[in-house]
């Protein structure tokens, strides 16, 4: 799901420039169906070339409630043999897609031959019914007759019906939210569903993705997103209400949460006002996850990731962690490439300043996607697929796994917080129990998540690859680096940072980021000299320590010990490099100010209640801060400062 628009439009004819161009920037990077998001907005129709391979067909499809969906169907005029459908469902508008556009964007699966199949989804732009946003599924017990699965398996099942020489098998693709459709089409999936591709797909709007990290509200996202898709049937201009140029000062002049209802959109917007009644890991969040559906492999799916996406990395892992449980049959696979949000469907070389040597999204789509779907649509070859298969940044090279995350050759290390600022596989020594770095969070002064001026639809796709020296050394940011290492060290699988901290206030947000620092003379690209790049980073707010369900303040000056899980990596940080940690206490504002107040809810807090506290990170023997590294010992056994200031003592092993 993308960003929004980098400046205020005003009038019609401004407005649909804004959507020509953001339609000709994904058309141009190939991930308008497959990448779709908050930006993607289209023009209300897409013109034919004259010469066409396709025949190109609309229909209003009904459901069987008798609400009908706006459909788009493109059928090559040339067909040899019964072809598959390929289904692709949306909510961001379906308008601006011609035959042009399927030639260049998705090369590789026209050639193979497909019937493509686009649709709005209920209550968007030319479809009819009620919009509900993540609509949940369906309770037959409450006498709830629809969801996205009935109207997904009511969609194939009229397509089979009218849709001539298809061969009677039906593919399910689609990226973020249309990832999430997919996932919600294989739950009770029509027999004629043979294949699904979720990419980048949300998994708990709560506990990782899009809305919610642990807790933590993602604010500039949660807000401009509902605006978006909530102030009218199409997509609406969130530039319509943040007149800012720098999206930084306008969150920060809007104040507390409760401002939103008060003096922006009076409660209508629907989802804002479930973040507003559902601030806590409820029943609402917990069964919009996909946790308690997930019981079953329904069909051959391939999940698919990116190392750097903005929106949704917890998704991808997640399903398919859950649907592993129940692979009896090997149908469930994964894949993990150097992207950020949607980055699988362009050409994949570089992402920001980093250059990955090679064209990773086309080698996923040519070698990965397109055979994997020929073989369970077309009955034709057999994809040369591991069960997971990540592409190794540091060293740029693709790596297959016999599982994920990895087991075999992996041990865990602990990388602790030393004195001296310092990082060692070695534990602290002594008797001092409250050895600790300490430092000041201000909610008036919150950390940029990003380097300032943050403007609407700049930046928001690269910002996980940009340089954190941005704001090494604040006064409200700790950092802990290692001496450079003098072999290389891989990581592989889940990170777990362990933080045993205290603060003066009665609740607070702790950020963990895990840093590759290049050499200050890096041969390869001077430019990159120094750089400070982010491998995890994650959020966890504390007053959901003991309980997602129950929040419960904490106590002021108390060490605590806080688990703050990071879905996974697989990185090589080179030799020569060095390690760094970054702990701080506000991401704004991409995450919203922790009040350091205890309030029941966040989003009813008054200016009043926002204060400042002084936060207390410990490492001490006894309250050892670490970070919990999947290593891939066969590679190597780094070496890293055993005790601090000796870089030559080898540490190998668990400790």
């Amino acid at each position: 799901m993308k960003s929004i628009r980098a400046a205020r439009m005003h009038g019609s004819m401004r407005r649909q420039a804004g959507r020509l161009l953001v339609y000709a920037a994904l058309v141009a990077t190939g991930l308008l169906w497959l990448a779709l998001g908050p930006g993607g907005m289209v023009p209300s129709a897409a013109q034919e070339p004259a010469e066409s391979a396709f025949t190109r067909t609309e229909a209003m499809i009904p459901m069987r409630d008798g609400v009908r969906l706006y459909t788009v169907i493109y059928a090559p005029r040339e067909i040899a043999e019964p072809l598959p459908i390929l289904l692709l469902r949306t909510p961001y508008g379906i308008g601006g897609i011609n035959t042009a556009y399927l030639a260049r964007a998705l090369p590789d699966l026209v050639a193979d031959g497909y019937i493509f199949v686009f649709q709005d989804i209920r209550g968007r732009f030319r479809s009819e019914g009620e919009f509900v946003m993540l609509r949940q599924p369906r309770d037959p017990a409450k006498g709830e007759m629809i969801d996205e699965g009935t109207d997904t398996y009511d969609t194939i099942a009229w397509l089979l019906e009218h849709v001539p020489d298809h061969n009677g098998r039906v593919g399910l693709a689609g990226t973020s939210y249309g990832g999430w459709l997919t996932i919600m089409g294989m739950l009770e999936p029509h027999p004629a569903l043979r294949a699904a591709v979720p990419q980048g797909s949300p998994a708990d709007m709560w506990i990782g993705d899009d809305f919610h990290h642990n807790g933590a509200f993602r604010l500039s996202y949660g807000f401009e997103y509902a605006y978006r898709m909530e102030s009218g049937r199409e997509m609406a201009d969130v530039a319509d209400v943040i007149h800012r140029y720098d999206t930084y000062e306008w969150y920060l002049e809007l104040g507390p949460l409760s401002n939103v209802n008060e003096k922006l959109v009076q409660g209508r917007l629907p989802t804002w006002n479930d973040f507003v009644q559902h601030p806590d890991y409820d029943a609402f969040w917990q069964r919009q996850a996909l946790a308690p559906w997930l019981k079953r492999v329904t069909v051959p799916t391939l999940n698919v990731a990116g190392w750097w996406d903005q929106e949704d990395f917890y998704g991808p892992l997640k399903i398919y962690e859950l649907l592993e449980q129940h692979d009896s049959r090997n149908m469930n696979f994964l894949v993990v490439g150097p992207w950020n949000h949607g980055g699988w469907s362009g050409e994949g070389r570089r992402l920001g300043p980093l250059d990955f040597g090679s064209a990773t999204g086309e080698y996923y789509q040519r070698n990965v996607r397109a055979p994997f779907l020929a073989y369970y649509l077309k009955g034709r070859g057999r994809p040369d697929l591991p069960e997971a298969l990540t592409f190794r940044t540091g060293r740029n090279e693709w790596v297959r796994h016999a599982a994920w995350p990895p087991r075999a050759g992996v041990t865990e290390r602990r990388l602790y917080l030393r004195e001296g600022r310092a990082l060692s596989f070695a534990p602290p020594r002594g008797s001092d129990a409250e050895a600790f770095d300490s430092y000041v969070s201000d909610p008036a002064n919150p950390v940029p998540y990003r380097p300032r001026p943050i403007q609407l639809r700049t930046g928001w796709s690269t910002w996980l690859v940009q340089d954190q020296r941005f704001v090494h050394r604040r006064p409200d940011v700790l950092d802990w680096v290692s001496e450079p290492l003098e072999e290389d060290l891989v990581v592989s699988g889940k990170i777990v940072a362990h933080l045993f901290a205290s603060t003066t206030g009665t609740d607070s947000d702790w950020i963990f980021k895990l840093i590759d620092v290049y050499p200050d003379r890096y041969t390869p690209d001077p430019q990159m000299g120094g750089y400070q790049l982010m491998i995890a980073a994650e959020v966890f707010r504390g007053r959901y320590r003991n309980s997602f369900e129950r929040p419960e303040p904490i106590p002021p000056n108390a060490i605590q010990h806080y688990r703050i899980e990071y879905p996974g990596v697989d990185h090589v940080f080179r030799k020569g490099h060095r390690i760094m940690v970054q702990v701080q206490s506000t991401w704004f504002p991409v995450i919203d100010r922790n009040p350091q107040t205890f309030v029941p809810n966040i989003f009813l807090a008054r200016e009043t209640d926002f204060q400042p506290a002084t936060q207390r990170i410990f490492r001490s023997a006894q309250h050892a801060s670490h970070i919990l590294l999947p290593v891939v010992v066969a590679e190597s056994s780094p070496r890293l400062s055993g005790d601090v200031g000796r870089a030559n003592t080898r540490t190998g092993g668990r400790p």
